[in-house]
């Protein structure tokens, strides 16, 4: 599990991602997930290096199905970017670092 990410529930998710003044990412992820453990290192690198401009969490979908559900996620890792409580957009799959930053600045703008 992430140290520099927040956990997010089902009873935390609108305060958290809908109703943060900051950016968000969430990490849709399980235990049993390979591809969720290969880029749990590089979602954690993003939220150490973003701390003071981006909110990072993950959300367990074996703990809370209803979120990835209400979300539409149908395979993980998916990785979802807020933006004023909405949806800017997502990625699913293993990623580079270089490319989680590019969509930072395409779903984002300049932090």
């Amino acid at each position: 599990m992430s140290t520099h990410a927040v956990v997010i529930t089902g009873e935390n998710f609108k305060a958290k991602v809908l109703e943060s003044k900051k950016p968000v990412i969430i990490d849709l992820w399980a235990e049993w997930c390979m591809p969720c453990k290969m880029i749990a290192p590089t979602i954690d690198e993003i939220a150490k290096t973003y701390k003071d401009k981006i909110e990072v969490g993950k959300v367990n979908i074996d703990e809370y199905p209803e979120l990835a559900t209400e979300l539409s996620v149908m395979n993980i890792p998916t990785v979802i970017f807020f933006k004023d409580g909405k949806e800017s957009g997502r990625v699913v799959g293993v990623n580079t670092k270089e490319m989680f930053e590019k969509k930072i600045t395409a779903f984002f703008g300049k932090l």
